[in-house]
């Protein structure tokens, strides 16, 4: 879930890149997306600050932890981890670590709405999004297509697809955009199934929406078909609809009395961010 979707089409297509490198045929296995994780988180952690703060980052793994107890069965440990950026990110890597942006936890206006996007992450993790779009990748032949496009996106440069080579990477691109958007869907239903389970109102996946529609106004609109996430009120719409087959909505948890404000808090005065700037801009 994340603010910027071509943001998350750059990480998508950089876990795609080394999903193809790594793996020359066949289907990519458990042990394959483990091996695969520990890579990426390496480079995560080259990438990124990591938030030290024990208090801060327990509160994180916490939720995380409680999430776990009411997600379906997984064959990857989760590992909860919070990154110093104050966009209104997160993302999971192949393996089972999720990592929750600062600029998200700030955003958050209840406990719901941040447990909401650490059990979306969780759902792509249980449900082996990557492997998938890696085997779908295989059995259409379009692996070096998709690394090809996946080198320009992730440098940057608008040359390094030319000729035949930019039809070719689109096309790969699309194909892949859109079987990631049906992992979105499927993801938030994952979600919604979990917080159900676990006592929390799945309406605060519908605030966190709003949230990320208010943050992305005003910037570069990605086309549709290009997008890594549906729209946001086609997600909101779905999200709704599927919410209404649960019962007893309102006696679940909206907020975890006060903890998230204390944290916030916190977090406020370790980054120093103003009270009043939750920023979500690339």
């Amino acid at each position: 879930m994340t603010a910027n979707p071509m943001a998350t089409t750059r990480f998508a297509l950089a876990c795609m890149l080394s999903v193809s490198l790594a793996t020359a045929c066949g289907t990519l296995s458990v042990a394959d997306e483990k091996k695969l994780g520990h890579q990426v988180q390496r480079q995560v952690r080259d990438q990124f600050t990591f938030m030290r703060d024990r208090v801060v980052v327990n509160y994180i793994r916490d939720l995380g932890d409680e999430l776990v107890g009411s997600a379906r069965p997984s064959p990857f440990d989760f590992r909860f981890f919070v990154i110093e950026d104050p966009t209104i990110n997160a993302f999971a890597v192949p393996g089972g670590a999720i990592y929750i942006d600062t600029g998200l936890i700030l955003a958050a206006k209840d406990t719901s709405e941040l447990v909401s996007v650490i059990a979306h992450e969780m759902g792509h993790v249980t449900a082996r999004h990557v492997a998938e779009n890696y085997n779908r990748s295989q059995t259409t032949g379009m692996v070096a297509q998709i690394v090809s496009v996946a080198i320009a996106i992730l440098t940057g440069s608008q040359l390094g697809a030319q000729g035949g080579q930019i039809a070719t990477g689109l096309a790969a691109e699309a194909y892949l955009a859109t079987y990631t958007r049906d992992a979105e869907r499927e993801a938030d239903d994952l979600a919604i199934e979990t917080m159900v389970r676990g006592g929390w109102n799945p309406q605060g996946m519908i605030g966190m929406f709003e949230t990320l529609m208010q943050d992305s106004g005003g910037g570069m609109k990605v086309p549709q078909l290009l997008s890594s996430h549906p729209a946001t009120q086609e997600r909101i719409n779905n999200v709704r609809a599927e919410i209404a087959s649960y019962k007893d909505l309102p006696r679940l948890r909206r907020d975890d009395g006060g903890r998230l404000e204390i944290i916030q808090r916190r977090i406020r005065l370790i980054i120093g961010t103003d009270e009043g700037s939750v920023s979500g801009n690339d």
